[in-house]
């Protein structure tokens, strides 16, 4: 981690970086809220960042769209694959959406000690993820989804339908 970057994270007052995405973006993010100064993340008008979420863009891009809720005590990390979530996406409290893993095909070697890989994640539009869900990395969910609590997206939901589970399954189809 460069100077800079230690500076911001530690002497930037909250209030501060709450200002400064109200007049970059017009969004309201709570002070209380954790979220890094950085270039790769971009938030429409009208959106907002509850209190104790952590929001990280070091590496990847993270576009949140207008009129985005986020509710508190959510994770949002983007790494290379980046991660886009749509407008008018509604994310309850304690939502992680992690934007990589990490390879595990060497047994010989920790886990911790193989390369990450970020494929990327995307919720379209109108999507409403219930508390404690966890979006994985390459997960894709389709606009209207609705997501059920606690349930684990790792793949592909399609549009206007609802998922619950560990994986998701889609259980209805919205009419």
């Amino acid at each position: 981690m460069n100077l800079r970057k230690i500076l911001q994270r530690f002497l930037v007052p909250p209030i501060i970086v709450t200002g400064i995405y109200y007049l970059k973006y017009k969004c309201k993010v709570s002070p209380r809220a954790e979220v890094e100064l950085s270039p790769y993340l971009k938030i429409g008008e009208n959106s907002e960042i509850g209190s104790f979420t952590k929001i990280k863009a070091t590496a990847g891009l993270l576009e949140i769209g207008h009129d985005v809720s986020i509710a508190t005590s959510c994770f949002i990390s983007a790494e290379t694959g980046g991660v886009e979530i749509g407008d008018y996406c509604m994310i309850s409290p304690n939502v992680s959406i992690v934007g990589n893993g990490y390879k595990y095909d060497q047994l010989d070697v920790p886990i911790c000690q193989q390369s990450k890989v970020s494929k990327g994640i995307k919720l379209g539009k109108n999507v409403w993820l219930g508390a404690g869900v966890v979006v994985l990395d390459g997960a894709e969910i389709g606009d209207g989804a609705i997501i059920s609590p606690n349930a684990v997206v790792s793949g592909r939901i399609p549009g206007n339908v609802i998922a619950q589970g560990d994986p998701a399954k889609v259980i209805f189809k919205r009419r």
